[in-house]
C-alpha cells in the first residue's frame, strides 16, 4: 500500500481502463455484478472528492500524500443488484430478505474487484492504496458525486507513482505466522505446528 504519491507523474493513459476491465472479472455471486466505480482524474473531480470526504480542519501527513495520488477509484456496491438477482426463478428468494444475506455480498464482491484493481496495479509498476471514507461523509461523497440512492460506498483505491516510502503498519507490526491462522479440520489444528514448520 502507497500511502505518498507523486504527483508530477500521471498515471498512463488507458491503463485506468485496462485495471478496471480486470477489476470486474472478480467474483460476484449469482453474477450479480452488483459494483460501479466513480474514477477521478483530473484535479477538480478530486478536489470535490476531497472536500465531500474530509473531515472539517484535518490536513495531516496522511492525507497529503493521499491526496497527491492522480487517480481515485470510488468503489460502489449495489445491494438491490443482489435482491433482484436472487429473487429470480433459478435462485427463488422472492421474498428478497436481507436476513438471508448474513455476510453482504454486495460489498464482498466489490472489496474483491478492489483487490484485482490493486494486484494490476502493481503489476503495471503503480501503486495503489485502498482506504475508507469516514462513516460521517458517506453521504455527502455520494451527493458531490451523483451517487444514486441506494448505492453504499465501499471504498476509494488510490492510484499512482509512490513518491517515497514511508513507515506504516505493515513495517511496525508482524505478519501473522501460518501456523497462527490456518487451521486444519477444525479451529486451533495446524499442520504447519504439528510438522515444525512455520
Amino acid at each position: 500500500m502507497v500511502r505518498r504519491f507523486d504527483p508530477s507523474r500521471p498515471v498512463a493513459a488507458g491503463l485506468v481502463d485496462s485495471l478496471l476491465a480486470l477489476a470486474v472479472r472478480a467474483p460476484s455471486a449469482g453474477f450479480s455484478q452488483g459494483w460501479d466505480f466513480v474514477v477521478l482524474e483530473t484535479p477538480a473531480d478530486r478536489a470535490v472528492f476531497w472536500d465531500a470526504a474530509t473531515e472539517t480542519g484535518r490536513r495531516d501527513a496522511w492525507l497529503q500524500g493521499v491526496s497527491a495520488a492522480p487517480v481515485l477509484v470510488v468503489c460502489l456496491s449495489d445491494p438491490e443488484a443482489y435482491l433482484e438477482r436472487y429473487a429470480l426463478p433459478d435462485k427463488g428468494w422472492t421474498d428478497r430478505s436481507l436476513d438471508r444475506w448474513p455476510i453482504p455480498y454486495w460489498d464482498t464482491d466489490v472489496a474483491m474487484a478492489a483487490m484485482i484493481l490493486l494486484l494490476g496495479a502493481e503489476d503495471a509498476g503503480i501503486g495503489g492504496l485502498f482506504f475508507g471514507v469516514p462513516a460521517g461523509r458517506h453521504d455527502a461523497v455520494r451527493e458531490a458525486l451523483g451517487v444514486p440512492d441506494g448505492r453504499r460506498v465501499v471504498g476509494v483505491v488510490a492510484l499512482g507513482h509512490e513518491a517515497r516510502r514511508t513507515s506504516g503498519s505493515a513495517r511496525t507490526r508482524r505478519r501473522r505466522p501460518l501456523a497462527e491462522v490456518v487451521h486444519h479440520g477444525r479451529f486451533g489444528v495446524s499442520s504447519w505446528s504439528r510438522s515444525g514448520r512455520l
